[in-house]
């Protein structure tokens, strides 16, 4: 009965092992599944994380040349800027030399015009007594 008993206690315990056994395949199986499942979202995570210093490089190029772009647009805008107002000095000198022209011109068409209102003044005169001579 002895021998029964641990014979039954012997065959327990090797399927107790077995269940065991076959627990830990399992279990294995299933670590080694999610092992490779974290390898692979692991490996996409990395090349998502270099995509993105990826553009961020690209980005800081891009954000290097629009700086250098916009700092010669300035330079140009400053150098346009000292351009016009060069040229609005030059055409406010120029609007005094026309005012001054035109000052003078009315002043010699002024004389010009007393002078001929002399002389038609003169030559009504003379036309007058050139008319009386000859009666």
């Amino acid at each position: 009965m002895e021998t029964v008993s641990l014979e039954h206690q012997i065959q327990s315990v090797q399927r107790h092992i077995a269940f065991l056994k076959k627990e830990q395949m399992e279990l294995l199986h299933d670590l080694h599944l999610e092992i490779l499942r974290l390898q692979k979202h692991c490996s996409e995570l990395t090349h998502d994380l270099e995509m993105k210093e990826l553009e961020a490089r690209q980005q800081d190029v891009l954000d290097r040349e629009l700086e250098e772009k916009c700092r010669a647009m300035e330079a140009q805008l400053q150098e346009k800027e000292k351009d016009n107002l060069e040229l609005r000095k030059e055409l406010q000198h120029k609007e005094t030399l026309v005012a001054a022209l035109r000052s003078s011109l009315r002043s010699k068409e002024r004389r010009f015009l007393e002078e001929l209102k002399r002389r038609s003044h003169r030559v009504t005169i003379l036309d007058t007594e050139l008319q009386k001579q000859t009666e």
